[in-house]
């Protein structure tokens, strides 16, 4: 049953973002608040698709382990991807408000950003492996959850100063994101099933894909 339900969920959540990412780098018409959501949601849906791709050949072939390399390679660039989205989501809501002078807050995070791709270029991450340190997968964790806790924090007080529900819609979905994305990374190896929880992380990232979307949607009517 996973050899066919999974595969249909993964491709239909990466045909998704990209194509709603496309849609609205197109017809975004300079405005670069949409022209940013949809540069997050190709960006969310191609990183996902290096580590999702593999795992549905692993899934309708020979096993994980048989593919530990090409999962391994995926897991990595999926890593500075989904980096790469929180430094694009931080730039919306600094486009959202109208936000221009936060130099100290702007290099906490690139800095977080940077040291968390760095971590993951370390060998002792050991990508390739079927198995690898759970020790290096929380180090090059903690600077990306920081990153997130700010942006939680940063969505959900503008969404209550401003009265604005979407952003407290996307301070949510990324606090359910992580809320299933850190049991993953501590104890998927020990329980498979666990790993389960990325289909809702992934959701939560589509739902903030929606909301852009959502929002495109009626800017232009």
């Amino acid at each position: 049953m996973q050899a066919i339900m999974e595969p249909i969920f993964h491709i239909t959540y990466l045909s998704t973002v990209i194509f709603i990412g496309i849609i609205m780098i197109r017809k975004s018409k300079g405005n670069q608040y949409f022209k940013l959501f949809g540069i997050m949601s190709v960006t969310l849906g191609l990183g996902d698709a290096f580590h999702l791709i593999p795992r549905i050949i692993a899934l309708m072939t020979t096993g994980f382990e048989d593919h530990a390399v090409s999962l391994g390679f995926g897991k990595f660039v999926t890593s500075i991807t989904m980096t790469i989205f929180y430094l694009i989501l931080y730039t919306i809501w600094k486009k959202r408000y109208q936000i221009t002078n936060v130099p100290k807050l702007d290099i906490v995070i690139w800095l977080l950003a940077t040291v968390r791709i760095a971590l993951c270029f370390f060998p002792q991450n050991q990508w390739f492996i079927y198995e690898p340190s759970i020790t290096w997968a929380i180090h090059r964790n903690i600077p990306f959850a920081i990153m997130g806790l700010i942006i939680i924090v940063l969505f959900y007080k503008s969404g209550v100063r401003h009265n604005d529900k979407n952003a407290k819609k996307i301070a949510l979905a990324v606090v359910l994101s992580f809320g299933f994305y850190i049991p993953v990374v501590l104890w998927a190896q020990v329980h498979m099933l666990v790993g389960m929880l990325m289909i809702p992380k992934t959701l939560a990232y589509v739902w903030v894909i929606f909301i852009g979307y959502g929002e495109f949607r009626k800017s232009l009517k």
